[in-house]
């Protein structure tokens, strides 16, 4: 059989910006829609939002009561985090929310032996806060510097697309014990999700034509109303009655606490818990976690750059956001979250999923947590969606976010050996290293560094814990190195198409996309 005249085979042509977008960065769907969307964006950032707390405030003597408040601050800062990203950092579509890979930290300073002279369980969350936010508020300065004196400028500028590759890729794919082991928490929840959610987004939307595009940018919402309900039928027909406490807690609607636990309006302010102490120990610990949150927001900025349909960030683009992240970091210690900051991996993915890239979206979206944040109860209910309900969530928006690195792929020369290798490599151990430093935590109960010194154990295990951190910097150095002067290396890792982006001014597009607002692009320019 032989290919028609219609059926040519010849390569799909290389896009630097992304096809098929409905609303890239700078425009906007209407103000009912883009509101609509923007509570969608809400509704997917409180997953991450609820389970750090959920796992840190037992370990730091707190109930409900304190989880509820921690949740209710951490959606507030990611308010403010994420207005000020939008206007004066990177200007992406990107929600900066809490980040996973401070637990390490959190959960080391929460267990510290200084903090067992406190019997009041209230005084030891406060008091173990406090070491929290200071260790946090030192910690900030690593990315503030790195970003507003440049550093990071010139890191970013050696980055090519296949170096970015893997550090994308893994962002999503490294996360994927928040996906399907969470919904199988409650398979009969979180399964009907999963398939309710690629039916509305992937299927009907082709198998029924409409004029707007309802199902695919508004799968989010339908789906997760749809099974919140049902789950909330089988609590109330008392399917889980006699069944296990840690299934009730993972089916049923009515136990997380977080309704109970929160006030009707409360107003996250500074220092809420009281001064903030510091521990030098802690303080290495926390920027360990600052430097991993660093690099995978950086993976985050450039997913996120695609999806909105924007040229790729420029590296003092790429700095600028990493200095708003770190005063995001520094807001964090201020107020108490127990988190540091990072680009919310899901809501990137929500990007795809919608193809609606719109800035306005997602300052929406910011103004929904203030609200939301403040008046406890009302949030307190969205906040109480099963965790099953967002792992299935997680399933397709993480898968949706590691995609943004196939993408990088069309660049770079993949019938080169050395591309081949550098892949490869760093991916695979981007897997394998974390699974060796989580899985040795799970059968010995401590990481598998062991020098003596337990600060700097800790420290090995945050780094290492973080799959697209591994592989990112595996492939950093893998690409500057190897073979770094042979002719065919710079078109085999893509630094051909990627040079006009470098430099900001070498792209008459990069001032549309990531200039400042408000004219402040004339006092401080991008280089």
């Amino acid at each position: 059989m032989t290919a028609g005249k219609g059926d040519e085979l010849v390569p799909h042509p290389v896009k630097d910006q992304l096809p098929g977008v409905d609303y890239c960065v700078n425009s906007n769907p209407s103000w009912a829609e883009a509101v609509i969307l923007g509570f969608q964006h809400y509704l997917v950032m409180l997953g991450t939002t609820v389970i750090i707390p959920t796992i840190i405030v037992p370990q730091m003597g707190g109930g409900n009561v304190e989880k509820a408040q921690l949740i209710q601050t951490l959606l507030f800062v990611a308010g403010l985090n994420t207005l000020l990203q939008s206007w004066f950092g990177t200007r992406l579509p990107v929600v900066i929310g809490g980040s996973f890979r401070f637990i390490i930290p959190a959960v080391f300073v929460a267990l510290s032996n200084r903090y067992n002279t406190y019997l009041d369980p209230r005084e030891r969350f406060k008091q173990s806060m406090r070491g929290m936010q200071g260790a946090l508020m030192i910690a900030s300065v690593l990315p503030i510097l790195a970003g507003f004196f440049g550093v990071w400028r010139i890191v970013t500028r050696f980055l090519c697309p296949l170096s970015k590759a893997p550090l994308v890729l893994l962002l999503g794919i490294g996360l994927y014990q928040q996906g399907f082991p969470l919904l199988a928490e409650c398979v009969e929840i979180g399964l009907p999700e999963l398939i309710l959610l690629i039916l509305l987004s992937q299927f009907i939307p082709h198998m029924w034509k409409l004029k707007q595009p309802l199902f695919e940018r508004f799968a989010v919402l339908l789906s997760v109303g749809i099974v919140w309900a049902f789950a909330a039928l089988l609590t109330v027909a008392g399917a889980y009655k006699n069944r296990p406490l840690q299934t009730q807690f993972s089916c049923r609607v009515d136990r997380s606490g977080l309704v109970s636990g929160a006030s009707w309006i409360r107003f996250p302010y500074p220092l809420q818990w009281g001064t903030p102490d510091v521990d030098a120990g802690e303080v290495f610990l926390m920027l360990a976690a600052a430097f991993v949150s660093l690099v995978e927001s950086t993976g985050g900025f450039i997913a996120a750059a695609r999806y909105g349909s924007a040229t790729y960030c420029p590296a003092s683009v790429l700095s600028r956001g990493a200095g708003w992240l770190g005063l995001g970091m520094l807001l964090n210690g201020l107020w108490g979250t127990g988190s540091g900051a990072t680009v919310s991996i899901e809501n990137v993915g929500l990007l795809a999923l919608t193809r609606v890239g719109s800035r306005r979206v997602i300052q929406i979206s910011a103004a929904f947590m203030l609200f939301f944040s403040v008046l406890g109860k009302f949030g307190a209910i969205l906040a109480s969606i099963p965790l099953p309900i967002i792992g299935a969530l997680y399933c397709v928006l993480f898968a949706l976010m590691s995609a943004a690195g196939f993408d990088l792929l069309q660049f770079c020369n993949l019938n080169s050996y050395r591309t081949k290798f550098i892949l490869g490599f760093s991916i695979y151990m981007g897997l394998s290293v974390p699974q060796y430093f989580n899985g040795y935590v799970i059968t010995t109960g401590r990481g598998p560094v062991q020098s003596g010194s337990a600060s700097f154990d800790q420290i090995m295990q945050v780094i290492f814990a973080s799959p697209a951190a591994v592989a990112g910097i595996i492939a950093y150095f893998l690409d500057m190195t190897l073979a770094r002067r042979h002719p065919l290396t710079r078109k085999d890792s893509g630094r051909h198409w990627w040079a006009k982006f470098k430099y900001y001014g070498r792209d008459p597009r990069s001032e549309e996309f990531y200039s400042l607002p408000y004219g402040l692009s004339k006092y401080f320019p991008s280089v």
